[in-house]
């Protein structure tokens, strides 16, 4: 069915153009091409796995569950470190790792959520599944200032553009309530106290949510933002701890979209408009 395909006469490149081999590398300068590479490798999507069955482990953890050396154990968290997919912590003398679902929900938004949502979705979220959340970190580069950044989570009608339709109101100081609320609802859906407010950098707050007595029965919770400036973009880390062992995933298992949201709106001025982003707006 080749045939004559392969008996098709060359075409010679102009002597401005340099001819494309099939020994010659193409490269792309798109992010996720580091995603796309980590995932590759089955090492390291077992490591994910391990991540997915109980969040935070160090390296020498993680090191016990496979016939590696330490060495080795440690070059592929550094990759899926450098793709986004894994986020470390230091707790005293130890490295722990966190598994960071965000650049997976980029990917579901960039190309599987316009043909496949319905059956798509419960596959992207993997940290809304996991069982024992004691803590939960987030992890995302947008191209944008600080202080838009900044805006873009404490103004109440920009917030309700990537938060499910959901408005935050507070004066923004220290010490200070916050209330969610949607337009859809009578009565708020989440409260909470501003414990620290460092603008443009740093946000700390309580969290209590409101819209259904499973998760008011969880109580009080922690949401930390950190924005750190890298070159003409930000690395955005939000950390939702003091979580119960085995707490509701309704509590955090929505930051990816809510994350994917508040990128692309930062970068397009548009809203996402996947099923998942839009069923409360």
């Amino acid at each position: 069915m080749f045939s004559q395909l392969d008996r098709a006469p060359a075409i010679s490149p102009s002597p401005n153009e340099k001819p494309l081999t099939r020994d010659q590398k193409v490269t792309y300068s798109d992010p996720m091409d580091a995603v796309f590479k980590a995932l590759a490798d089955p090492t390291r999507r077992e490591l994910l796995d391990e991540l997915f069955r109980a969040d935070g482990q160090s390296a020498t953890a993680l090191g016990a569950r496979f016939e590696m050396t330490r060495f080795g154990i440690a070059k592929h968290l550094k990759l899926l470190e450098d793709a986004g997919l894994v986020v470390v912590r230091r707790r005293g003398r130890e490295k722990l790792h966190f598994l960071n679902p965000v650049p997976i929900r980029l990917i579901h938004d960039r190309w599987v959520s316009k043909y496949a949502e319905p059956w798509a979705a419960a596959l992207s979220d993997l940290k809304s599944r996991l069982e024992s959340p004691m803590e939960k970190i987030f992890e995302i580069y947008i191209k944008t200032t600080p202080e838009k950044l900044w805006e873009a989570i404490t103004d109440s009608d920009i917030r309700s553009k990537y938060q499910f339709g959901n408005t935050l109101t507070s004066d923004w100081t220290p010490g200070s309530r916050f209330e969610m609320r949607n337009p859809k609802a009578d009565a708020p859906l989440g409260e909470g106290e501003n414990i620290e407010v460092d603008p443009p950098r740093r946000l700390v707050q309580t969290m209590t949510a409101l819209w259904g007595e499973d998760v008011k029965a969880e109580g009080t919770s922690r949401i930390t933002w950190e924005i750190e400036p890298v070159g003409d973009s930000c690395h955005l880390t939000v950390t939702h701890d003091q979580l119960r062992e085995g707490a509701n995933d309704q509590l955090y298992g929505g930051w990816p979209m809510i994350l994917s949201g508040l990128k692309t709106w930062l970068e397009t001025g548009e809203k996402l408009t996947t099923p998942g982003s839009l069923m409360y707006a």
